[in-house]
């Protein structure tokens, strides 16, 4: 495997002001941290209350903010060097499809972060883009053939969260373009793993499996509910080789956006055998054919990331399920015995 000596200096070096945009969420959590160890001076932001972040560290600069406001954005940015804007208003399949609107509200986001960046004087600016840029044309069947970045284009992407990311990864592409602002964009495949969100609403296919597998176990039940007829495919990325790439990419050369993401594909049945296999329990499937299911099959092609960054996610779909099947099992456990809502933060 080639050597990406500009994220070895990253390592070694770090230094500065970074802005994560988003670092209340699940990926932004992992992302502060990350920084932080890394020697980097993160201003944490996000429009939650800090008691609701999924992780919290109290070596950032830690603001609630509304990042849908210039004002906030300059605010934000202020004497910050790099900008990762993680930032969104998104959930699981079930949320994206009934929230359009919500979703494509964060175009405010990335706008005016993009201008408050320009005119701060960041020196880079992040975007995670989503693999829901893609058309649903090219992802009808569940052996579904790779997505390379080209196939963005002609452009018909999900609707509502998938034209908002492909609109403001153009954003990027022109503001790197028109004000020379260093623009780089990923486009996540479906991040999972500890501390992300599990229930309520938000929560995507692997922790939704998972808590319904530990709920299963903890009630004595035998069944379990899946959305769609579970031949649906996914490829699921663990949330450190989200970090990892990330932080490539920011340190790397090329403007493109690339894929980033798992190539491992599996079927929702498939990944729920994989849950009861880590569990230990073989459950009765209860198929909800009406429930929303997005895709017939999506999967990354990670040539492009290969070609460019000598690195793609390598992670195990086994070893990263059988990590955050523990830690969701803890919190149902935790909040069955207390009666209260599981903490999703540390």
């Amino acid at each position: 495997m080639a050597t990406d000596t500009s994220r070895d200096k990253q390592q070694t070096d770090g230094g500065g002001t970074a802005l994560v945009a988003g670092a209340g969420g699940f990926i932004g959590g992992y992302l502060t941290r990350t920084l932080g160890d890394l020697g980097w001076n993160v201003r944490a932001v996000d429009s939650k209350p800090i008691g609701d972040w999924h992780q919290i560290d109290q070596r950032a600069d830690s603001r609630v903010l509304d990042l849908s406001l210039l004002a906030s954005c300059r605010e934000a940015t202020d004497g910050v060097s790099r900008v990762y804007d993680l930032a969104a208003d998104m959930g699981g399949i079930g949320f994206i499809e009934n929230y359009k609107a919500d979703c494509m509200l964060s175009v405010l986001i990335g706008s005016h972060l993009l201008l408050a960046s320009r005119d701060a004087g960041v020196e880079r600016f992040f975007f995670s883009s989503s693999a829901c840029v893609y058309a649903a044309d090219r992802q009808t069947a569940p052996d579904a053939t790779a997505l390379v970045e080209a196939d963005a284009y002609p452009a018909m992407p999900e609707d509502g969260y998938g034209w908002e990311k492909l609109f403001i990864e153009r954003m990027c592409r022109h503001f790197s373009e028109d004000f020379e602002l260093e623009t780089r964009v990923a486009r996540y495949h479906n991040v999972y793993g500890p501390h992300g969100s599990f229930e309520g609403g938000r929560e995507k296919a692997p922790a939704a499996i998972c808590r319904k597998v530990a709920q299963a176990v903890i009630d004595g039940t035998d069944t379990i509910e899946i959305w769609g007829d579970g031949e649906q495919s996914r490829s699921f990325m663990y949330i450190d080789d989200c970090i990892e790439g990330t932080l490539r990419i920011m340190d790397g050369d090329s403007r493109e956006p690339v894929n980033l993401g798992s190539a491992e594909l599996v079927t929702i049945n498939q990944l729920v055998g994989l849950v009861e296999e880590i569990a230990g329990v073989s459950l009765e499937r209860e198929y909800l054919t009406d429930a929303p299911q997005g895709v017939r099959g999506r999967n990354s092609d990670n040539t492009m990331i290969s070609e460019i960054y000598g690195w793609e996610p390598s992670i195990s779909l086994r070893d990263g399920m059988e990590k955050t099947y523990r830690w969701v099992y803890d919190e149902v456990t935790n909040s069955s015995s207390s009666g209260a809502k599981p903490s999703t933060h540390s």
